[in-house]
């Protein structure tokens, strides 16, 4: 099979010119950098737990262009065209990836919780009252949902009507869009609960098909596009981190991120990430494994 494209944790082979065949590598990334280790069993973790969730939401009706699952770590998926030229889309383009990604957000956390203390997202904008100071992990009052591109170099947030004009969509399909990830989101949000998780916060992508039928595609519902926590913990106060999230925090704690964000806001070099210690790389396996299981149902082994 031809090697298509090589992301930072996942590679795509082309099968057909219907079919492709993403492989679920053990490598792990934050902050947009390749950490030089890997995580053994991850790559399988997240091919099979992106699985269980496509079969969820397609028995809800949702379309999706996952086929089935190969040797563990391998997915084989339907083929659209990847036109990272917005001025070669329009409401008449079919079997394309719409360049956009969707986060939903449903507490103060990540990203959300950095732009609320820096004054960049004000609390009115995620449906707080006026004056109110959000705390980390409290409940959203509602879904908070933002735009980002997909294809461009770095992912940066889009008003409604940029994104609208760089997709090819009507703005009733990016409505359609919207609604389709709170549908996804609210199958998956009350099956994790059962499970005694809590959903946080995680992103989507949408293709076109070749009838113009909006279909979900990539992966989500993982622990590397979605962030979930402990319920039982969250109840007593705490917001035990079950994802990438936890990899994050590490790097946070030993200084690395913030050499890293004042190299880039200066235009320096920026650090090297360093590996990650084997207590740590042992500690983050078991986190993968323990939430495919937690996530699915299903045992690992």
């Amino acid at each position: 099979m031809k090697l298509l494209a090589k992301g930072k944790v996942k590679e795509v082979f082309e099968v057909s010119d219907t079919e492709l065949e993403f492989v679920f590598t053990d490598q792990i990334s934050v902050f947009d950098k390749v950490i030089p280790s890997l995580v053994p069993h991850k790559g399988e973790t997240l091919c099979r737990t992106s699985a269980h969730w496509f079969r969820t939401v397609e028995k809800a009706g949702i379309r999706t262009h996952f086929l089935r699952v190969g040797d563990g770590n391998r997915m084989r998926v339907r083929r659209v065209q990847v036109i990272p030229d917005y001025s070669k889309l329009s409401p008449k383009t079919r079997n394309y990836l719409i360049p956009l990604e969707v986060i939903a957000r449903y507490y103060v956390a990540g990203s959300l919780h950095d732009r609320m203390k820096e004054g960049r997202v004000r609390p009115e904008d995620a449906g707080f009252r006026n004056g109110h100071v959000p705390v980390y992990g409290e409940p959203l009052p509602e879904p908070f949902l933002e735009t980002t591109t997909k294809l461009e170099k770095v992912d940066r947030e889009l008003r409604r009507d940029e994104a609208v004009r760089i997709s090819g969509l009507t703005s009733a399909e990016y409505d359609e869009l919207l609604e389709a990830v709170l549908r996804i989101d609210e199958k998956l949000n009350g099956e994790v609960r059962k499970r005694g998780l809590i959903h946080v916060d995680g992103k989507k992508e949408f293709a076109m098909d070749p009838e113009r039928r909006l279909m979900l595609v990539d992966t989500f519902g993982t622990a590397d596009e979605d962030r979930f926590w402990d319920l039982a913990g969250y109840e007593k106060g705490q917001q035990i981190e079950l994802s990438k999230e936890f990899v994050r925090q590490y790097y946070r704690k030993i200084g690395y991120h913030e050499r890293l964000m004042v190299a880039r806001k200066a235009g320096r070099p920026e650090p090297d990430i360093p590996p990650l210690p084997d207590n740590v790389l042992k500690e983050v396996s078991e986190l993968y494994i323990s939430l495919f299981e937690r996530l699915t149902g299903e045992r690992f082994r």
